[in-house]
């Protein structure tokens, strides 16, 4: 017995072996249960569900100036012959996220928040330093000795819930946090790739502060690159240390900062929730477009994306989503959903909605492992306009009759959208304007009309205090319509 658990450690030991590989970053061996080649399969595999569920950002220019200013950063990284691809996509959110070989997405959130090319370059040096170290490799090969696995059936953690294919093992990765030591090495590579094409790496530390601003102004989610953060004080001491050798490195005497070619780029950029997409608006959720709405259960959590609308309360025991459904029929829509969500009818009946056909199914979904709980699910699949509108709701068995009449309650007031000022609801767009006579910035905001509830996001916005003097001639960015 002791001799065969002998030979199977000693196999266990050498399989870990060859499993390990060079770090690109820090020449050191690194276990890694992935080859160069599937890392770069499962970002390419993964990269066309990101786009479906977030879309592009429709601006050729940006994604242009994103594309360029990425490929010449991989040039002068640790791993140079990747195929990278670089996009922006459109989202709200405040992030900006990395997938295996070489797939790097900023979304427009962010985009609208940096106030100068600097702070961009250091941001979008930091994620390509997770792919150059392997970070997102190194996360899921720990995840799979430890026997997490990523995702399994349905997930009903707002954590997860941001995003609609909760059974994609892909889109997985984005979950996957980093470590305090990837994020300082991802900080330090963010200031090295930043440097080596030319910009102020410093500038990424200020970004950083906007950062810890807007988080505690609104509470929002902490993008991927800060979930971990060390201190923030350390942190923003640390990248003006390193940007400084580098500087002196790379001899770089004349570093750029680029603030007002930026914020031209992004004059005229979509800011918030795109009403066109659908948004929310005293507890209701509104999609102009497609002219329905539904009431959104007090103090949960949404997120909107153009494939799902997904709700969560914040202790992560249920969520909801709607997406759409095809079939030419809401019996032909409801198997093609059972099927694909691997869900068992319980009960299913005929219902109206608001004077619209329905099917109400209760379902459920055995987990792959026995002593994992079964998830319970409500269903209303609405027939409007001629689509199919799936209303889902998704907790444990034993908590189904805690939830059931949130969900309920939710999917029986999906209702037609008729009020006029909904329909006709535009974007709110960024509008850079360059002041005319120097003034604190409050007073700026002021002369402008910018509403006093509004004047702090604005200042977050700029990266500025409403205190701070304001010389004539800067341009700043306010908000229209």
């Amino acid at each position: 017995m002791k001799k065969n658990i002998l030979v199977a450690s000693i196999g266990i030991i050498l399989m870990l072996f060859n499993s390990c590989s060079t770090n690109p970053v820090t020449g050191k061996k690194d276990l890694v249960l992935m080859s160069e080649e599937q890392e770069i399969a499962l970002g390419a595999q993964t990269d066309p569900a990101v786009i479906a569920q977030f879309g592009l950002y429709d601006d050729k220019s940006l994604q242009q100036f994103i594309q360029q200013k990425g490929q010449a950063m991989a040039a002068v990284s640790h791993r140079p012959d990747l195929k990278y691809e670089f996009k922006i996509v459109d989202s709200p959110v405040i992030n900006a996220f990395a997938l295996p070989g070489g797939y790097v997405y900023f979304t427009r959130g962010i985009m609208a928040h940096f106030n100068n090319e600097a702070q961009f370059a250091g941001v979008l040096g930091h994620e390509i330093g997770h792919i150059t170290a392997r970070h997102s490799v190194q996360q899921q090969s720990k995840a799979t000795l430890a026997q997490l696995g990523l995702i399994a059936g349905m997930v009903i953690s707002p954590e997860f819930a941001q995003f609609g294919d909760v059974a994609s093992q892909g889109l997985g990765l984005l979950f996957l946090k980093f470590g305090r030591d990837d994020e300082r090495e991802s900080d330090e590579l963010g200031v090295e790739y930043s440097t080596k094409i030319g910009y102020d790496a410093a500038e990424m530390a200020d970004f950083f502060l906007t950062l810890q601003r807007q988080q505690a102004a609104n509470g929002a989610a902490i993008p991927d690159f800060l979930s971990t953060h060390p201190n923030p004080g350390d942190r923003y001491t640390t990248v003006h240390e390193l940007a400084a050798q580098w500087k002196k490195k790379e001899n770089l005497t004349t570093a750029q900062v680029e603030r007002n070619s930026y914020l031209k780029r992004i004059d005229g950029m979509v800011y918030g929730e795109d009403p066109r997409q659908g948004f929310v608006e005293n507890s209701v959720f509104y999609h102009p477009e497609l002219k329905f709405r539904f009431p959104i259960p007090t103090d949960w959590g949404y997120m909107n994306s153009p494939q799902v609308f997904q709700m969560a309360p914040k202790d992560g025991k249920a969520m909801m989503n709607l997406m759409l459904v095809p079939g030419e029929t809401l019996e032909e829509a409801a198997q093609k959903l059972m099927q694909g969500y691997n869900l068992q009818p319980v009960e299913s009946k005929s219902v109206t909605v608001n004077g619209l056909p329905a099917l109400a199914i209760v379902a459920d979904q055995q987990q792959q492992q026995q002593q994992q709980q079964v998830i319970r699910t409500l269903t209303y699949l609405i027939r409007y306009n001629g689509n199919n509108y799936s209303l889902m709701g998704i907790t444990t068995a034993d908590n189904f009759n805690s939830y059931f009449q949130t969900f309920s309650n939710t999917m029986q007031n999906f209702a037609e959208l008729t009020e006029a000022d909904k329909l006709s609801r535009k974007p709110e767009r960024i509008n850079v304007e360059t002041v005319q006579q120097t003034a604190t910035l409050a007073q700026i905001f002021q002369k402008y009309n910018v509403p006093s509830d509004r004047r702090d996001e604005l200042a977050i916005l700029n990266g500025m205090e409403l205190t701070d003097r304001v010389e004539s001639g800067t341009m700043i960015k306010l908000i229209s319509k």
